[in-house]
């Protein structure tokens, strides 16, 4: 990565601009990837700065490792938009991009002049994304949403903690990074219709029913059917637990009837096949609490390593438990390079995880490590015709940060 301009981008989007208005983790995630994939990502950020840059560990405040995993590939312009100078920045941004990305709330972009409707005059062919709480077309619109929210309000939570019998949150952020995903599909379908049309659009991707349509793929169960013909949930997902080793534990996923009667044969205990009518998906799925309850027994009998070679000969899918410490050292993650240490100009040697995405003729690439605060302000606002006594003016009246 170099410090200023970087490399060429060779991603699949090369040539598209984006104007990422996103904070925190959802917005981010999205915008990231596009860049990976080429865009060049313009973010905006108030002279305070993304929420996010404080969260996590950090070797300077301002450059937290949870920030630096979800922006590099972007430049910064720090800039107040409630001022009447920071507005004219934003009035001559919009016509130079391809896309404007925001999760500030509808009604907030409305209230600073820049809903979708004025956009589009400024710019007729814009794709304007929006990532909301709760759809725009509901009652709860106007409220606020983060992952915690999310996960519970959608059914996700009640799902994880059932068997505990109360709910829990996935400790990971997947309500933001799936909706992030959603959003990134969003906007490159808009792009799309675009480039067939020279048709802009406004797009919006609303957090509470993308989780919800995640959820209920598999757990609306009987009331797939009205009336319902059974109970909600997937019954198969609730016994699913790692198995106990004699020295550690183990993941073993018989899925199909020749993998379950393999399994039980070599693990010598063919007496079980006929008992838990293993080779009957519908009679085994039916006794599904049984048949697990039969797998961690006999998962106790050998150890991790001699369940994975037996695993491994008779094709069954089974892996370790990789502790989150030991994701650099796992060794198919290590050998296809999916961490890299990157020399970054103030945080030194930060390890990222590269684009997992693979294009064979227009590879993803990183260009440019994640921005201080303001990094590009000077730099953005010259190439949009300030010149440097309206900088300086900017940067004496707080309106906007220099990195």
């Amino acid at each position: 990565m170099n410090a200023t301009t970087g490399p060429e981008a060779t991603g699949p989007l090369k040539g598209i601009r984006v104007l990422d208005m996103t904070a925190v983790v959802l917005g981010p995630f999205c915008t990231q990837t596009l860049g990976d994939w080429g865009a060049e990502i313009v973010k905006i950020e108030p002279p305070t700065g993304d929420i996010v840059r404080a969260s996590g560990l950090f070797r300077h405040r301002g450059m937290a490792s949870v920030f630096m995993g979800l922006n590099r590939n972007k430049r910064s312009l720090a800039v107040d938009l409630k001022s009447d100078e920071g507005k004219e920045v934003l009035r001559r941004l919009i016509p130079t991009v391809d896309v404007l990305v925001t999760n500030i709330r509808p009604a907030g972009m409305k209230r600073l002049g820049f809903g979708p409707e004025e956009c589009r005059k400024l710019n007729p062919k814009l794709v304007f994304a929006v990532a909301t709480g709760f759809g725009q077309d509901g009652p709860h619109r106007a409220r606020p949403a983060f992952d915690e929210i999310i996960q519970a309000a959608s059914g996700l939570a009640d799902i994880v903690g059932e068997a505990e019998g109360e709910p829990r949150f996935v400790p990971s952020l997947v309500a933001d990074k799936i909706t992030g995903m959603a959003l990134l599909s969003a906007v490159l379908g808009a792009l799309f219709h675009r480039e067939r049309t020279g048709e802009g659009q406004l797009v919006e991707v609303p957090m509470l029913e993308t989780l919800t349509a995640f959820v209920s793929v598999e757990h609306l169960g009987g009331m797939a059917f009205d009336p319902p013909i059974g109970e909600p949930g997937y019954k198969r997902l609730r016994h699913r637990k790692p198995a106990k080793t004699k020295d550690g534990w183990i993941t073993l996923l018989p899925y199909s009837s020749a993998n379950w009667v393999a399994f039980f044969t070599a693990a010598g205990h063919a007496e079980l096949i006929e008992e838990l009518h293993l080779r009957d998906p519908v009679a085994r799925n039916a006794n599904i609490d049984k048949v697990y309850a039969a797998l961690r027994r006999v998962a106790l009998e050998r150890t991790t390593a001699e369940w994975l070679q037996l695993c491994e000969e008779q094709d069954v899918p089974a892996t370790a438990f990789t502790r989150i410490g030991d994701l650099p050292r796992h060794p198919h993650l290590e050998a296809v390079e999916m961490f890299g240490l990157h020399a970054h100009p103030t945080e030194g040697q930060v390890r990222i995880a590269r684009p997992p995405t693979r294009f064979e003729r227009t590879p993803a690439n990183i260009r440019r490590h994640a921005p201080r605060l303001g990094e590009h302000t000077a730099e953005l606002l010259g190439e949009l015709g300030f010149g440097e006594a309206e900088i300086a003016a900017m940067a004496e009246k707080r309106v906007i940060r220099k990195g």
